[in-house]
């Protein structure tokens, strides 16, 4: 059993306003695997309050960014020592295959190391060179901290979600509170752990889970500058709506439904192989999920033959299982959800390849789904445009490479996605036309040097290296 019954708040464990801890059910069986202390208003006051302290006073905010690039490389290597017991956590808490969450540990390091060598070549103070040649005045233009930032993060990935946020946010010389999910207070607890033993300045950085009304305290704080956030649509739309009636900085990574388009040259063989992890990653719960599969007529039944034949080779199950590869929902309401949407398929006469609502046999105990297949989708129908967060994939027919361009656009999102052709140009040249904020030729894997985020109702703003870096600073213009 683990326990976390004190909060993190300014570098050190403190007593929670409300002593009751929270219990963390397993998602494989609902057995209690943790428990955790619960930030409340006046936790989150205090956090704020010892943030906005640590900048004023400047302690960390006016080191040099090689001064902090160094501490953040210190953080960078403990976390690594430390990826096998950070895995283990994440699929204990939210259900992720060990697969996923161990396979995910390098990605932490590339994430973070782009962000390093961003800060290491970025121009934190630089001078113009005059327009005018006979003018008198030169102008110093610097990029220096927003100040206080609440980075609120939900609960599929982690660990990822909060280091995407927090190295940009304290290498820029922020001070930041960490809003977790209450899923995530073990993973998120031995975070704090490892930021205590890095070597920041009193107050610089909070951890705190908490629920929603509580991070809607966090956000309306009149303290806080700047707003990363990353989660759901929904809740995305009622942050930038705060964040505008106050003037806040703010940054929003939100859903997708991204579509992967199998051109009629594809190798289906190769495609379908990299839909197993492009599409059904993390359980089927992951925004850049490519959920919709796009497919030529002339290869349509083969498409939808070879996507049956994948899904029912993968193994349901317990998460730490070696042999699994898609473990349980977090939830049991997010259980349900995902249930809701396959009968809702059913409803709008797509055609059932394989899956269904039922619950997988033995694993009634879980909060577990029968990952699932339909066809015969038309773009329209909501299974085809809802963002459903769990391993159910639409097979939707196309015309023409118009016609494909055309139906990936059809959404309101713009999140992710994919291209699949044996011409890799002639893929990159179909990639260009779709509207979405990252796409892959191949199945390539993530740039983290390249910024990250989504055009339409999946974002505002970027993240990843130094356009995500440049989104925690401030211009100042000084002329001389």
């Amino acid at each position: 059993m683990i326990t976390y019954d004190r909060l993190f708040i300014g570098g050190s464990w403190v007593e929670p306003s409300n002593p009751e801890l929270l219990d963390i059910a397993s998602p494989h069986d609902q057995s209690v695997v943790g428990r955790a202390a619960q930030a409340q208003p006046a936790d989150i006051d205090r956090a704020v309050a010892a943030a906005r302290a640590s900048f004023e006073a400047g302690e960390w905010r006016l080191t040099t960014p090689a001064e902090r690039i160094a501490v953040l490389r210190r953080f960078n290597a403990l976390r690594e020592e430390n990826a096998e017991k950070i895995a283990h956590l994440i699929s204990l808490e939210n259900g992720s295959a060990g697969w996923f969450t161990r396979a995910g540990q390098p990605g932490l390091t590339r994430q973070a190391n782009a962000y390093l060598k961003a800060a290491e070549e970025f121009a934190w103070e630089e001078t113009l060179t005059p327009s005018d040649p006979t003018s008198p005045v030169r102008s110093v233009v610097r990029r220096e901290a927003v100040g206080v930032v609440a980075a609120v993060i939900p609960w599929n990935s982690p660990f990822s979600s909060a280091t995407s946020k927090i190295i940009p946010a304290l290498v820029a010389g922020n001070s930041v509170v960490l809003k977790v999910s209450p899923e995530n207070s073990l993973s998120m607890g031995f975070l704090a752990e490892l930021l205590e033993q890095v070597g920041l300045p009193e107050g610089v950085i909070s951890v705190l889970p908490a629920d929603r009304e509580t991070s809607e305290y966090l956000v309306k704080h009149k303290e806080i500058d700047k707003i990363a956030f990353t989660g759901s649509t929904r809740a995305g739309r009622r942050i930038a709506a705060i964040a505008g009636e106050q003037l806040k900085r703010v940054s929003l990574e939100l859903g997708g439904k991204s579509a992967a388009i199998i051109l009629p040259d594809a190798d289906i063989k190769k495609a379908v192989a990299g839909v197993k992890f492009a599409s059904l990653l993390n359980n089927g719960e992951s925004c850049i999920a490519q959920t919709r599969i796009l497919a030529p007529r002339s290869r349509y039944e083969e498409v939808v033959a070879a996507l049956k034949d994948l899904v029912e080779s993968l193994k349901v199950g317990d998460p730490n299982d070696p042999d699994t590869f898609i473990g349980p929902m977090i939830r049991p309401d997010q259980q349900e959800r995902v249930r809701n949407y396959i009968q809702l398929g059913i409803d709008e006469g797509a055609r059932l390849v394989t899956g269904g609502p039922q619950i997988p046999e033995g694993l009634e105990r879980g909060n577990y789904v029968t990952p699932t297949v339909f066809a015969d989708v038309d773009n329209s129908m909501r299974i085809a445009q809802e963002e459903i967060f769990g391993p159910v994939l639409v097979v939707i027919p196309y015309d023409d490479e118009d016609d494909a361009v055309r139906i990936a656009n059809d959404s309101e999102y713009g999140l992710s996605g994919g291209v699949w052709s044996s011409d890799e140009e002639h893929a990159l040249a179909v990639a260009r036309r779709v509207r979405t904020g990252t796409i892959t030729v191949n199945g390539a894997s993530v740039a983290f040097d390249g910024p990250f985020g989504g055009f339409k109702a999946s974002g505002i703003g970027r993240e990843y290296g130094a356009v995500g870096l440049g989104t925690y600073t401030e211009y100042k213009t000084i002329t001389v």
